[in-house]
């Protein structure tokens, strides 16, 4: 008289699961809990940016933590950023030279030809592969950094971000307008973004970026 059936009976229906949150209220969820860490990321960043050298391993940690935020693991700053800084400065280099240089590289060589196309149009061929080298780059490194940070080597990275690049490019240009599109965006709305820029400039786009692809490393990678 004092228990319920219900509790001892095999046959009773289970209470329904909640599922996970996601989309935009998941990602709401994150700003609300990681908020400080974001201003603290953002800080770390532009410090450790200031000698030009060190721009490579301060991305690379910021990618990590960022990483471990979309996951929903525990994060703290100080130690995680500086652990990740220190052990992957190898890969971030490479990293580095395979997405930014590659970039720069591919997105200058589509500009000369296509100023100059008028005198040959022959002059097109190089610029579609410039162009077609640059989305490539530009949709892979999302899914680049995102494999990174879950501790592949670089070697291992790159392959399968490229194919991810070239097989899920809706997501990876998601990632990638938010990385590069959104950070643009800040610096040319300076002076007036000086203080976005100063506190999540860099930390909020790299999150909303990574936040686009983690069900595609989830997916098909196992991250």
């Amino acid at each position: 008289m004092f228990l319920d059936k219900s509790q001892f009976d095999l046959n009773a229906p289970a209470e329904p699961e909640h599922p996970e949150q996601t989309g935009p209220k998941r990602f709401l969820e994150i700003i609300q809990a990681e908020f400080l860490n974001l201003v603290k990321l953002n800080l770390l960043l532009l410090l450790c940016c200031l000698p030009v050298v060190t721009l490579p391993p301060a991305l690379f940690a910021v990618h990590c933590l960022i990483r471990r935020m979309v996951l929903g693991k525990p994060v703290s700053c100080w130690q995680d950023y500086w652990g990740a800084f220190r052990s992957g400065w190898k890969r971030a280099y490479g990293a580095f030279c395979l997405t930014a240089l590659s970039m720069g590289l591919a997105g200058y060589g589509a500009s000369f030809y296509l100023l100059n196309v008028r005198r040959s149009l022959l002059l097109i061929l190089p610029f579609s592969f410039c162009a077609m080298a640059f989305l490539i780059v530009a949709l892979s490194s999302p899914y680049l950094y995102g494999l990174l940070a879950d501790g592949r080597p670089l070697k291992a990275a790159v392959r399968p971000a490229l194919v991810l690049g070239v097989a899920r490019p809706l997501r990876g240009a998601l990632g990638a307008l938010c990385w590069y599109g959104l950070t643009a965006l800040g610096f040319l709305a300076l002076p007036f973004s000086g203080v976005y820029l100063v506190l999540i400039g860099f930390t909020f786009p790299f999150l909303l970026g990574s936040f686009y692809v983690r069900t595609v490393l989830g997916q098909v990678c196992g991250a």
